[in-house]
C-alpha cells in the first residue's frame, strides 16, 4: 500500500481530453469502481461485443457525470506504487480554478495536457500561467491524441518546442518539466511503453508520476487549520472540523481561533472516528477546545497557536492575475475572495502596479485599471475580518481566488499583511 499523498492537478484545454486522461488513469490503477466494469462486461457479452473496451467506460463515466451520480472527477483518488494521488481538478467542473486555488484542493504537482493536433490554445496559456503563480512544482506535459496525428514523432516535436517556449514566457524552470506523447482514448504510454511510438524512450505516464519528488510535508511550520464546520455532538460538546494544512496539532496545544479570537485548551483530537494524541498536514480532524461553544467559532476560522495565532488582515497586498473579466477592474471593485475555506468581500483599494507577466517585471506604476489577462499587484481591504497569510512564509494559506458573475474572474497570492 502507498502510503504517501500527492494532490495532481490536471490541467489544459478542455478540448484537448483531460476527462479521458483522467478516465483511463482511474482505469489503468483499477481505480473503477467494480459495478462499473461488471456493468460493461455484462453488456459487451450481451451485445456479443468480447473485447471490454475503455471508451465504454468512458461513456459511463460521462453518463453518470450527466445524471450527476456518483462520479465527480473533482476528488478522484488512484495509486501508484510510490504514491496515492488525488485529483484535484475536474475537466469542465466550473469551479476548476477556485478549487485548484484554495486551500485543501492545492496541488503538489501537475499533468498538463495539450492536444498533439492543436497546440497550445488560450486556455492552455492560462492555466500554465496560474499553475507557476500557485506554485505548482513538477509539470509532466502529456501530449495527447498522438493517435490522431499518425505517432508522427515531427508534429509530437512542434508541439513540445511550443509548449516549452510557453513555459519559458511565464518562467517555468523547463527542467522542472517532462514530455510524453500519449493517447488517453488508446491508451499509448499511459500505463506501458508504445509500439507506436518507438521513437520515444521515455517513461509512461504513471513511470512519471511515480518518480515525482515526495512533497515535503509542513510538519515545521505553525499550526495552521481553517475550519469546515462546527458540529455539536453529544457527550463531547463543541467540535469544529477541518484540514490541517500546516504545522502538527497536539492534546494540550493552546490554541487561538481567528479573526473569532477565541481560544483554549485542546482536550481531543479525532480521526477517522478514532481519538489520536497529535495530527499533521493533510489530517482531516474533528477536535474540542475546553470553554468554546458552538457560537464562538465559525467556518472560515483558522485555528493556529496561542503564541503564534493566525494573521488578521486590515489590508493586504497580493499579487493577482486577472482571468476573465467582461470589462475592466478599478479601485473601489468589491467582488467574493475564497481563501481557504473562507469566503470574504472585499475591496481592491488601490491597484498599485501592473506587471509583464511574461518577464514579472513592472510594467506601469499605479495604472488606472487592469482587465483580462494582466497580472497586478493590489492592496485589498476585507469589509469582514479575514484570515490570511504572507504566501512567502505560510504559502498554503496564501493563495485566493476572487469571484463574481459565478465566475471566478482572478486569481492571486498574498504577499505581505497589514495586521488589524
Amino acid at each position: 500500500m502507498s502510503e504517501q499523498h500527492q494532490n495532481l492537478a490536471v490541467i489544459g484545454h478542455v478540448d484537448h481530453g483531460k476527462s479521458t486522461l483522467v478516465g483511463r488513469l482511474l482505469y489503468e490503477t483499477g481505480s473503477v469502481p467494480e459495478h462499473v466494469i461488471e456493468q460493461h462486461r455484462e453488456e459487451a457479452e450481451e451485445k456479443g461485443k468480447g473485447g471490454f473496451e475503455f471508451a465504454y467506460v468512458m461513456d459511463n463515466l460521462a453518463e453518470e457525470r450527466e445524471r450527476g451520480v456518483t462520479i465527480d472527477i473533482a476528488h478522484q483518488e488512484f495509486s501508484t506504487d510510490e504514491y496515492e494521488f488525488t485529483i484535484v481538478d475536474c475537466p469542465g467542473h466550473r469551479d476548476f480554478v477556485k478549487n485548484m486555488i484554495t486551500g485543501a484542493s492545492q496541488a503538489d504537482n501537475a499533468v498538463l495536457v495539450v492536444a498533439a493536433d492543436d497546440g497550445v490554445a488560450p486556455q492552455t496559456q492560462e492555466h500554465v500561467f496560474l499553475a507557476r503563480t500557485l506554485g505548482i512544482d513538477e509539470l509532466i506535459v502529456g501530449v495527447n491524441k498522438m493517435d490522431i496525428v499518425d505517432y508522427k514523432e515531427s508534429t509530437y516535436d512542434d508541439v513540445v518546442e511550443e509548449v516549452t517556449q510557453l513555459l519559458k514566457q511565464v518562467q517555468f524552470n523547463t527542467e522542472d518539466a517532462s514530455f510524453i506523447p500519449i493517447s488517453a482514448f488508446e491508451g499509448d504510454n499511459i500505463a506501458e511503453a508504445s509500439d507506436e511510438t518507438p521513437w520515444y524512450d521515455g517513461e509512461t505516464l504513471l513511470e512519471a508520476l511515480n518518480s515525482l519528488p515526495a512533497p515535503e510535508p509542513p510538519t515545521d511550520a505553525p499550526l495552521r487549520l481553517p475550519i469546515q464546520d462546527v458540529y455539536t455532538i453529544s457527550g463531547i460538546g463543541t467540535v469544529p472540523v477541518g484540514r490541517i494544512e500546516t504545522g502538527v496539532m497536539n492534546i494540550g496545544d493552546n490554541v487561538s481561533f481567528q479573526p473569532s479570537d477565541v481560544g483554549g485548551e485542546v482536550k481531543t483530537i479525532e480521526m477517522h472516528h478514532e481519538e489520536v494524541p497529535k495530527a499533521e498536514p493533510g489530517d482531516n480532524v474533528g477536535f474540542n477546545v475546553r470553554g468554546i461553544g458552538k457560537d464562538d467559532i465559525r467556518r472560515g476560522d483558522v485555528c493556529g497557536p496561542a503564541d503564534d495565532p493566525p494573521s488578521v488582515a486590515e489590508t493586504f497586498q497580493a499579487q493577482v492575475v486577472v482571468m476573465q473579466h467582461p470589462s475592466v477592474i478599478t479601485a473601489g471593485y468589491t467582488p467574493v475572495f475564497h481563501a481557504h475555506t473562507s469566503q470574504v468581500a472585499c475591496t481592491i483599494e488601490s491597484i498599485d502596479k501592473k506587471m509583464d507577466p511574461a518577464s514579472g517585471e513592472v510594467a506601469e506604476e499605479n495604472p488606472d485599471f487592469i482587465q483580462s489577462g494582466d497580472a497586478a499587484v493590489v492592496t485589498i481591504r476585507p469589509q469582514k475580518p479575514l484570515s490570511i497569510e504572507p504566501s512567502s512564509e505560510i504559502p498554503e494559506l496564501g493563495s485566493f481566488a476572487i469571484r463574481d458573475m459565478g465566475q471566478t474572474i482572478a486569481a492571486g497570492k498574498v504577499l505581505e499583511v497589514n495586521e488589524k
